[in-house]
C-alpha cells in the first residue's frame, strides 16, 4: 500500500477500532534562555459544584460540528470527536470535552492547522517518522497509529515517532485501537512543560502519559494508561473548578515547597513526578517521563522538555536544532534533513500477538491472569483488587447508559464555544444556571 493510500485509509481503521472499543462496553523560576514557558492559567472567583449529564453522542456531534466550523474536514472532524469524547466515556474527564475550548481558541487563532497534510518523512519496513503539519493531535494521532499497525501487520511490529503535532486526547484510546487487529498497542506523548524534574523547581517536562493495552478472550481488555506525573495537569484544573485543595505530594509552588492551592499551581507552580519525592521513588517517575520525552520528541526531531510551549504548541516555537543554528521565530533555518523542530511528539507501537504466541491461547491466559488478580484477598472487603482498566470500563458502562456528567464550569466554556462557532450547544441552556461559575482561564503571552 502506498504512503498516500495508507494515510487516506487510516480514518477507516480508526472508525473500526473505535467501534470495537464501544462493543466491549456493556510563575515559576524563569526557564533556561531561549526556552518558552507554559502560559499561565488564572482562576476566576465564583461558585463551584454541579454537573449536567449529556449523552456521549450529543457531545461527539457538537465537537465535530465545532471542528468543521474551524475548517477541519468533515471526516477528520468526526474522527477527532470520537477520540476526544472517548476520554469522557471512560471517565477521564481531564482529557475530554473540557479540552474543547482550548482547541477552539487555538484553531480560531491560527495556532493549530485545521487541515494538516500528514507525511512520512523517514521509514523502514517496521519504523517511521511522521510530520503532523501542526495539525490537531486528534487527527494526526489516529493516522500515525494506523501506520504503526499497518507496518506491524507486515513486519510483526510497527513503531512510529511523530513530531509537529498537538495534544491527542487519552493515550489509552490509541492502544485500544490495536486490539481489533489482534495486536498489543502502545502509545505515549510528551506535552507542555508543567512538571518539575526530581529535586528541581522549574517546569521542565510534560505529564508525558504512556499506555499499553492487552486483549482478553471473554474478559474486557486490560488497559494500562497513566501520566508519569503524580496527577495529570487537568486534575489540577478540575480541583480549581470544584474549589478543592490539592492532595499532599501532588505539586510544588515556585520556590519548590509543597503547594495545595490549585490556583497557585496553575499560575506559577509545577507538578511532581510520579512517586513524588526521592523517598517515595520520584526518581522512577522522572525516568519514565524522560523516556517518553526522548521517544516522542528527541527521536522524531520535535520539541522536547521545556522547549514545548503550552497545552498544545505554537508553530513559532522551535526546538534545539533550529535554536542552535541561530534561527529566529520569523525565519526558520534549514538544519539537516528537518526544516525545523516543532510541535509536541507522539510515539506509537503495535505488536502482532501471533508473532510471539497463538492469539487465542494468549487471550485465554490473559483472562486467567485478570481473574486471578481480582481474586486476591483485599485489605478492605469494600475495596476489592482491580486490574488496570477496570475503573474505566465501569465508567464506560455507566456513562454509556446514563450520559456523561459535565461540570457547570465546562458547560460555560462550551456555551462560549457554541456562540463563537455558531453551533447549537449540546444541552438546553434553560436547564442550568451558569451565572457566577468558577472558570479556569489560560492566558497566552
Amino acid at each position: 500500500m502506498s504512503r498516500d493510500a495508507l494515510l487516506l485509509t487510516s480514518g477507516m481503521a480508526v472508525g473500526a477500532a473505535l467501534a470495537y472499543v464501544y462493543s466491549k462496553q456493556a510563575t515559576a523560576a524563569s526557564p533556561p534562555p531561549n526556552l518558552r514557558s507554559e502560559p499561565e492559567a488564572t482562576v476566576e472567583d465564583g461558585r463551584t459544584g454541579g454537573s449536567l449529564k449529556i449523552p456521549a453522542a450529543d457531545l461527539r456531534s457538537f465537537v465535530a460540528a465545532v471542528f468543521v466550523k474551524c475548517g477541519v474536514k468533515e471526516d477528520e472532524a468526526e474522527t477527532a470527536a470520537e477520540v476526544l469524547i472517548l476520554a469522557d466515556v471512560r471517565g477521564i474527564d481531564s482529557h475530554g470535552i473540557a479540552r474543547l475550548a482550548a482547541y477552539y481558541n487555538m484553531l480560531t487563532q491560527g495556532i493549530i492547522n485545521p487541515r494538516p497534510v500528514v507525511t512520512i518523512v523517514r521509514e523502514t519496513d517496521s519504523t517511521a517518522t511522521v510530520d503532523g503539519d501542526n495539525g490537531l493531535g486528534l487527527i494526526v494521532g489516529p493516522k500515525a497509529n494506523a501506520i504503526a499497525m499497518e507496518k506491524a501487520s507486515k513486519a510483526g511490529s510497527g513503531w512510529v515517532a511523530v513530531r509537529n503535532t498537538n495534544h491527542y486526547g487519552i493515550a489509552g484510546g490509541y492502544s485500544l485501537a490495536a486490539l481489533e487487529k489482534d495486536m498489543i498497542g502502545i502509545s505515549m506523548t510528551n506535552s507542555g512543560s508543567v512538571v518539575a524534574p526530581l529535586w528541581g523547581r522549574q517546569r521542565m517536562l510534560g505529564t508525558n502519559p504512556i499506555a499499553i493495552a492487552f486483549p482478553g478472550e471473554k474478559e474486557r481488555p486490560m488497559v494500562i494508561d497513566f501520566a508519569t506525573s503524580v496527577v495529570p495537569w487537568g486534575k489540577v484544573e478540575e480541583h480549581a473548578r470544584k474549589g478543592e485543595q490539592l492532595l499532599p505530594g501532588w505539586a510544588i509552588c515556585a520556590n519548590g515547597e509543597q503547594e495545595l492551592s490549585p490556583e497557585k499551581v496553575l499560575g506559577s507552580g509545577a507538578l511532581m513526578n510520579l512517586g513524588g519525592d526521592r523517598e517515595h521513588s520520584g526518581h522512577k517517575g522522572f525516568c519514565l517521563a524522560a523516556m517518553v520525552d526522548v521517544l516522542c520528541a528527541v527521536l522524531s526531531g520535535g520539541n522536547w522538555g521545556p522547549t514545548v510551549d503550552g497545552f498544545t504548541t505554537h508553530k513559532a516555537n522551535y526546538g534545539d536544532e533550529t535554536e542552535a543554528a541561530g534561527a529566529s521565530f520569523d525565519e526558520p533555518q534549514q538544519s539537516g534533513e528537518e526544516e525545523k523542530a516543532v510541535g509536541i511528539g507522539h510515539f506509537f507501537g503495535a505488536m502482532r500477538i501471533d508473532g510471539f504466541r497463538d492469539v487465542r491461547s494468549f487471550k485465554r491466559t490473559m483472562d486467567t491472569w485478570m481473574t486471578t488478580f481480582r481474586a486476591c484477598a483485599p485489605v478492605d472487603p469494600n475495596h476489592p483488587v482491580l486490574v488496570p482498566g477496570d475503573p474505566e470500563w465501569e465508567a464506560s458502562d455507566v456513562r454509556s447508559a446514563e450520559g456523561v456528567p459535565v461540570k457547570l464550569s465546562v458547560l460555560a466554556d462550551l456555551l462560549d464555544v457554541a456562540r463563537g462557532a455558531g453551533v447549537p450547544p449540546p444541552f438546553d441552556e434553560a436547564a442550568v444556571d451558569l451565572g457566577g461559575i468558577k472558570r479556569v482561564k489560560v492566558e497566552r503571552a
